[in-house]
């Protein structure tokens, strides 16, 4: 087994990789208004020799690009998406790029790449050595808000996969056997009377009033759910001014699990509480479901293929000036700082922890639509150190981080990592029947039931 040959083809096409990440932080997009990012994803991909579908399953930045033929058939998981309000000028001071304006602070632009990377790597070692297979990359939008392969999958994607793996960047080398939890997202709007909040109250119905009642109600429900279930809100729009009585209110509320059962059960109570609410103000009540998505569901055969992987793939030394950098966003966030290198044992002077930690077995209270996926074939999910190891998750820190050096040496460890682990599948493919078999086992009968409707239409479409 040669993995020299995907490592050289991904340093070969280095600067466009580079150039690539560099584009999509310079032009930070929102969920599923990822235009800019995935046409120039798309191109690269087709200059790579793959065969690209711009605009699959129905959503305008999703792609498809494939190459090759027969099985083992093995996904890449790519993403591109930024969060609103985490401009962020690569300096060590916050300081917006654009005020207000998106920014790559969970480093999605290094996430998508990384993935094409590995698409090119893998295909270059299958040509080499002229082994049957398919490589697939999916570029995924809309992962920030925890739907965008929801609704791939509603138009089919992932089920022609034999395994998939998805990478992201973090402040570590690492993978858990844990699971993160499923969601839905929704939003409660309520409709009543205007009047005046002075003169005359009495003729209002205020749908203020029914919003503060359901998140009432929603908060003493966490005293009667399983421990691990998440309940989070914002109130969105409550009126327009204290003298009048809002006839217009909405909250958008998310509701966490471990299971997709147990989401769909909370979300149900959470109904009751506000059709309660509604009922108590008199005012009616409409309800704008969001999306949703399945925690993930790991698979050990797959994530010793990736931890084996990881171990082997080449990793760059920082220099001082990134080490410096590093240092600097450390000290932003001190105790968190002390706190991490107590937890993992790391050495003064060591910015960037880039050591390949063991198999965790801990869960995850975030979600991530990748679970979706891995409810449809085999999947695995990974991390690959790409900031300073106290950056907070979704901060200022990690968009700096995501459009420097620093970043970019995660991403192409990431690249490496994933294009070993598909070598390893080729040469063995009695680990892909492993996987599968376990995959199996885990589901144990049941099938992925898409949590989008039907007649849900993709955020910006029509249908």
């Amino acid at each position: 087994m040669n993995h020299s040959v995907s490592v050289t083809a991904i340093e070969k096409y280095r600067p466009q990789l580079e150039n690539l990440s560099r584009f999509i932080w310079q032009n930070p997009e929102g969920p599923f208004r990822e235009y800019e990012a995935s046409k120039a994803t798309a191109a690269l991909l087709q200059e790579a020799g793959f065969q690209v579908e711009l605009g699959y399953a129905g959503l305008p930045t999703a792609i498809r690009a494939t190459w090759g033929q027969g099985h083992p058939v093995i996904g890449f998981l790519g993403e591109y998406d930024a969060l609103p309000g985490l401009s962020q000028k690569i300096q060590i001071t916050q300081e917006p790029a654009v005020p207000g304006g998106f920014g790559q602070g969970c480093g999605h632009n290094l996430l998508g790449v990384a993935h094409v990377g590995a698409a090119i790597g893998l295909k270059a070692e299958m040509e080499a050595g002229h082994h049957q297979g398919t490589v697939v990359f999916y570029g995924c939008p809309a992962e920030e808000v925890l739907t965008g392969k929801g609704y791939m999958a509603r138009g089919g994607a992932f089920k022609e996969l034999d395994v998939a793996i998805a990478f992201h960047p973090a402040n570590v080398n690492g993978l858990t056997l844990g699971h993160s939890l499923g969601l839905n997202s929704f939003k409660f709007n309520f409709r009543g009377r205007t009047a005046h909040a002075g003169g005359d109250p009495h003729n209002g119905r205020s749908a203020l009033d029914a919003v503060e009642l359901t998140n009432v109600g929603a908060n003493y429900l966490r005293e009667h759910v399983p421990t691990d279930v998440r309940i989070h809100y914002m109130i969105t729009n409550g009126g327009m001014a204290p003298n009048i009585v809002p006839d217009y209110a909405q909250v958008w509320y998310y509701v966490r699990a471990p299971k997709r059962e147990m989401v769909e059960e909370v979300y149900q109570r959470l109904i009751k509480v506000a059709q309660g609410a509604a009922m108590m103000t008199e005012t009616s009540l409409e309800i704008d479901f969001l999306g949703g998505c399945y925690p993930t569901l790991t698979n050990k055969v797959l994530a010793n293929v990736i931890h084996e992987a990881m171990k082997e793939a080449p990793k760059e030394e920082y220099t001082e000036e990134e080490v410096a950098f590093a240092r600097a966003l450390n000290e932003v966030t001190p105790k968190e700082a002390a706190a991490m290198r107590k937890q993992l044992h790391i050495p003064d002077g060591v910015e960037i922890f880039n050591e390949v930690l063991p198999i965790d077995t801990s869960n995850e209270f975030g979600s991530t639509d990748v679970g979706d996926v891995g409810h449809i074939v085999p999947t695995v999910y990974f991390y690959g150190a790409s900031y300073n190891f106290a950056a907070p998750g979704h901060s200022w820190q990690i968009t700096a981080c995501s459009g420097s050096t620093i970043g970019e040496k995660g991403m192409l460890f990431g690249a490496r990592a994933m294009a070993l682990f598909g070598s390893k599948l080729l040469h063995n493919p009695e680990l892909v029947a492993q996987a599968q078999a376990e995959f199996k086992q885990a589901m144990n009968g049941k099938t992925y039931k898409c949590p989008i409707p039907d007649d849900l239409p993709v955020p910006g479409t029509t249908k």
